[in-house]
Parts: structure tokens; sequence; C-alpha cells
């Protein structure tokens, strides 16, 4: 593949990233405030909406997973935006809880299909070229949601919730459009070789795995009400605008941390990560200004992906059987825990949501402190044989994808 079609690849594997994830999973976010005001939606409901999604999502993951024709199937990527779009369409057709449950659950099935095929085809075609290329691909994460951050940010003077959801959809559409001859991966992953895992390995895997389960918990609390959070005590656009400052940040996030885990050690790095994210995550609820509110988005969004990029390179380095597979699981189970968890806290506004969210962060930092006592920097494939050095980035990479 030439520089020039490698990087047209990208483009319409960030098209589908960003239909799939930034607008489909997550323009729910900049919208929640529209449906409380205008909708009557509780804010109890509201994190109903929010679980269902979570467990589409799970549901599509474990899909992609158990069926691994689907990740190698464009019909499967087409029909997975074509239904993505249907139900972001058809949210304002109704104000049923159930039906818009239903909806939300089919949307995060159809976000994982997307996403995960996205990510194959990257990782697959990709493979020879350098490191910096996949990652500008996942940054399409975080230009759909900056994308649909704006959209709702332009609608909200002049129209309402319903006209937000349909501008949603003609976005999904047109991204869609363009990732439309995404070309998916055509043969199965080459398998890592294995090896043998000793005790030690168990428990720094251990540990990798409590970090990220309450990352889960805490980064899914941030990332759906933290535009309903900030617009509770700041002018109105100061919410929507947050969201796509979010959105901004996360585009180069992948690439960076990803560069920063080949120079500086993993462990050390998931703990900076997870701590800057807690204080982001915090400062809306301990201070109302406009300053911290904009802070906090630029903290969140450089940090929720960078997280991911770094906690899913540590378990492919410790080359743990089926280190991704387990990471995801963990990951969204704590995704579909967290607005569970915080559900009560939302009668008193969403400061205390907040501040739970950023406490389980700091858990999970404090999880990943574990991993650096005498943890094996020189295990990994990278570090015995040159000719391999490029599989540790594309583990990386791939769980990257999965998680998000």
């Amino acid at each position: 593949m030439t520089t020039t079609s490698a990087w047209t690849h990208v483009a319409r594997a960030g098209a589908a990233l960003a239909a799939g994830m930034g607008v489909g999973r997550f323009v729910y976010t900049p919208i929640l405030p529209l449906m409380h005001a205008q909708a009557g939606l509780s804010a109890g409901a509201g994190a109903n909406l929010a679980t269902a999604n979570y467990v589409g999502y799970l549901v599509g993951a474990l899909a992609g997973t158990l069926v691994p024709a689907l990740v190698r199937s464009r019909a499967a990527l087409r029909g997975s935006l074509l239904l993505l779009t249907a139900t972001l369409a058809a949210m304002p057709l109704t104000r049923g809880a159930a039906v818009w449950e239903v909806l939300r659950l089919l949307a995060g099935a159809a976000s994982a299909l997307v996403f995960v095929i996205a990510v194959a085809s990257v990782l697959h075609h990709l493979r020879e070229h350098p490191a910096h290329l996949p990652g500008w691909a996942f940054g399409g994460v975080g230009a759909g949601i900056a994308l649909s951050g704006l959209l709702v940010l332009a609608l909200r003077s002049v129209s309402d919730w319903r006209a937000a959801w349909w501008a949603a959809a003609a976005l999904a559409g047109v991204l869609a459009a363009a990732s439309w001859n995404l070309r998916p991966e055509d043969a199965p992953p080459v398998p890592v070789s294995g090896s043998r895992t000793t005790a030690r390995t168990h428990r720094w895997f251990g540990a990798l795995f409590v970090s990220y389960f309450l990352e889960g918990v805490g980064y899914i609390v941030a990332g759906t009400f933290l535009v309903a959070a900030i617009g509770q005590g700041s002018p109105g656009w100061v919410g929507s605008g947050a969201w796509v400052l979010v959105g901004l940040a996360a585009v180069p996030s992948s690439a960076l941390w990803a560069r920063l885990g080949r120079r500086w050690s993993r462990p050390g790095l998931l703990i900076t990560a997870l701590t800057v994210q807690a204080v982001g995550i915090a400062l809306p609820a301990v201070t109302g200004s406009t300053a911290a509110a904009l802070g906090s988005a630029v903290l969140f969004g450089a940090t929720f992906l960078g997280v991911s990029t770094l906690a899913l390179a540590t378990g492919a380095h410790l080359r743990f059987p089926r280190s991704v597979a387990l990471l995801t699981a963990g990951y969204s189970v704590g995704q579909i825990l967290g607005p569970l968890v915080v559900a009560p806290l939302l009668r008193h506004g969403y400061h205390q949501a907040l501040l739970l969210a950023a406490l389980v962060v700091l858990a999970a930092a404090a999880a990943a402190a574990v991993l650096r006592i005498g943890f094996p920097h020189h295990m990994g494939a990278e570090h015995t044989a040159p000719v391999r050095r490029r599989r540790p980035a594309e583990a990386t990479h791939t769980a990257e994808a999965t998680h998000t």
C-alpha cells in the first residue's frame, strides 16, 4: 500500500470511528441537557439510557469476538453504520423511555461492531506502515466527538432536542458515506507466540485488570454527564463548548501516549494519565468557573483514550493469555456499572457523581501503582527480537480500538 493509499485508508477508518463512536455513542452527552430541559427526561432515566447503550456496546463487542467473520465483513460494517444512523434518527419520534432504551441499546451494539471492524482493518492493512498512521485513525473518535459537540452547540439557540438528534443522524450518515468503501481485514491476525506466565505475571496483570475496570467505572460517568454537570453552573454554551474541547484534545492523544510509552515506563505513564484524568473530572464539581470547565474538558479529552492505549499496551507487554479480551470485558462491565453506581447521587445534581468518579479513577491509579513494583520492563517481544519490534505497537492499537 502506497503512502497516499495508506492515508486514504486512515481517512476512511477515521470516518467510521467518528460515526460509530464520536457521534453514535457520545452525541448523547451534549444532547442530554436538552432532553432534561425539553423532553422531561429525569436524571435517573438519563442514567438508564446511558446504561442501555453500554450494555449494547458489550453485546456488540462480544459478537465481534465470538463470530470473527463479522470483523472481516464489509456487509456487517455497512449494516452497522445504517442501523446506527437509523437509531439516531428514530430518537425524536417518541417520548417513551422504554423505546429510547431499546434504540440506545441497538446503537451501542452497532457502535461496537463499527469500531471493531474499523480497527481490525487499520491494523491489518497498515501493519507495515509507521505506527502514527493507525494512531491518527483512532483520532477519529475525538474528531466525531468534536463535530457532534459543534453541531449541538450550533443548534442550541435555534432549535430543540429533536433537531439535535436528527442533525446527529445526518452527520452520522455523512461519515458513514465517507467510510462506505473501507476495506475490512481479509485474513485473521497473526497470533503472537505464547509464553509461560508466572505467578508474578499474574500479579501484575491482576493489578492492571483492577485498574482498568475502575477506569471504566470512573471515566464513563464523566463521559456521560460532564456536559450536563458543567451546564448546571455555567452559561449554556459552555457545556457544549467543553464537549468540543474533549473531542479536539482526544484527536492526537492516542498517538501521543503511544509514542511516550516507547520512551518512558508504561506503568508510570498510566499512573500519570489516571491522576490527570481524576483532576479533570473533579474540576467542575469543586468550582463553577468557565475556565475550570474548559480545563476539565481538555484534561479529560487528553487522557481517556490515552489510558486505554497504555493499559492495553501493558497487557500485551506482559504477554498474558487473552489480555485484550479480558481487559475489554472488565472495562465494558465497568462502563455498565458506572451510571448505575452514581444514579442515587443524581437527585442532588451531578457534582457528587463527578467527585465519586474522580475518586474511583484515583483508586485506579493506586491499583496501577502496584505495577511499578518489580515490573518486567524488558519482558516484551520488542526487547528480545528486533525483527518483531512493530508487533507490540500493533497490540497497543488493537487495545485502543476495542475499548473506547
